[in-house]
């Protein structure tokens, strides 16, 4: 039997997990024998983020599930951004008959300056160009090459290939800031289920909706029904002393650190199948730099019956723990150091991962089982 499973029984192995949350005090289940490689916002280290190009190589190299990030237009179209400010990621700011548009908004409870998707419209959004988030740290060599997709056209792509691969691929996305959305009479909850419903390949292909906040996953919850069994919620963790967004603006003392803890873990169960933790929160570092014994929290995630998926494992040098730093400036790839930092999270029983780069989350996840 090869020793890399296919995507379909890691997947089943990976429900049988999530499926003893409404067991009685459920066992930890073991970790599966491979784990969910997500291409983080595509192959992200290499093209620029959140593109159709992104995506397809990020396939190409073996992901098992994508993730776009999903942010909303004027005229109500989910499309794939980081952020729903666009300044960084596209050429917008070079753009001059759109310089009118660069205003200030609070975003969370924060003020953004820049140029925000729900100003306009799909069609012109579509003028646009996307280019590197993080210039200082990536190359730059493809920026103005690709437009904003759309949820569409990321699914179209995805399905086709999946059907020429002859191999399910997952989606994985995530909803950015919902409750502002909803602020504005533009929520994406609704949209994204009719959207997801819309498609015979998103009916059927796993389909894990994430976000930070709290009150949407909720609302999700309540809405999937069995004939939206391939469809799964996600509740992402930020750092131990933050707080939902839609939880701090309505008064409760809600942290992210609560929802880490046992009780909360059980808590979270009750609406989400997993968690998707900062990879910190799994291992941390020790004084010197190095990772340190792992958490609890896998543990305690598993016997709540949460599969849990960290994020985000990047190869350069500024990204990784200082002791699996290569010799040379934050920029340098060091993939060695990635492989090792994601294989000691995979021995801590991890159930997935997000990665920027495809090639090494597939290294770290195949060569483990094949040595």
């Amino acid at each position: 039997m090869p020793m890399r499973l296919s995507f379909l029984v890691i997947l089943a192995a990976l429900a049988a997990l999530a499926g003893c949350a409404a067991a009685p005090a459920p066992a930890p289940a073991p970790p599966a024998a491979g784990a969910l490689v997500i291409a983080h916002r595509g192959h992200s280290a290499e093209r620029p983020e959140h593109t159709l190009e992104a995506y397809r190589v990020a396939i190409a190299l073996g992901a098992d599930m994508v993730e776009p990030d999903l942010v909303m237009t004027r005229d109500g179209m989910l499309v794939a951004r980081h952020e729903n400010e666009i300044g960084g990621t596209t050429d917008v700011g070079e753009r001059p008959e759109f310089a009118s548009r660069r205003t200030t908004r609070t975003i969370d409870g924060a003020p953004v300056t820049g140029w925000f998707t729900e100003d306009f419209t799909l069609a012109e959004l579509k003028t646009l160009r996307a280019r590197e988030r993080i210039p200082q740290l990536r190359p730059t060599d493809h920026d103005g090459r690709y437009e904003v997709p759309t949820w569409e056209e990321i699914v179209a792509l995805v399905a086709e290939a999946a059907e020429r691969e002859g191999r399910t691929i997952g989606l994985v996305p995530e909803i950015k800031h919902g409750s502002y959305f909803a602020s504005i009479g533009l929520p994406m909850e609704d949209a994204l289920l009719d959207a997801i419903q819309a498609h015979p390949y998103t009916r059927r292909a796993p389909v894990w909706i994430q976000s930070f906040e709290v009150a949407n996953l909720r609302a999700l919850r309540a809405r999937l029904g069995p004939a939206r069994g391939n469809v799964r919620l996600l509740q992402l963790l930020g750092a131990p002393d933050g707080r939902p967004w839609d939880a701090a603006s309505a008064g409760r003392d809600l942290t992210y650190g609560a929802m880490a803890t046992p009780a909360g873990l059980r808590e979270v169960a009750g609406y989400a199948d997993g968690i998707g933790p900062p990879s910190r929160l799994v291992i941390p570092l020790d004084a010197d730099g190095a990772l340190g014994a792992p958490t609890a929290l896998v543990r305690d995630a598993h016997a709540a019956g949460l599969l849990v998926m960290p994020y985000t494992f990047r190869p350069e040098n500024a990204f990784l723990p200082p002791a699996l730093a290569a010799g040379g400036p934050p920029q340098a790839r060091n993939p060695e150091g990635s492989v090792a930092e994601i294989r000691a999270h995979l021995d801590a029983g991890i159930d997935g991962f997000f990665s920027d780069d495809v090639a090494l989350g597939r290294q770290a996840v195949d060569g483990r089982f094949e040595e």
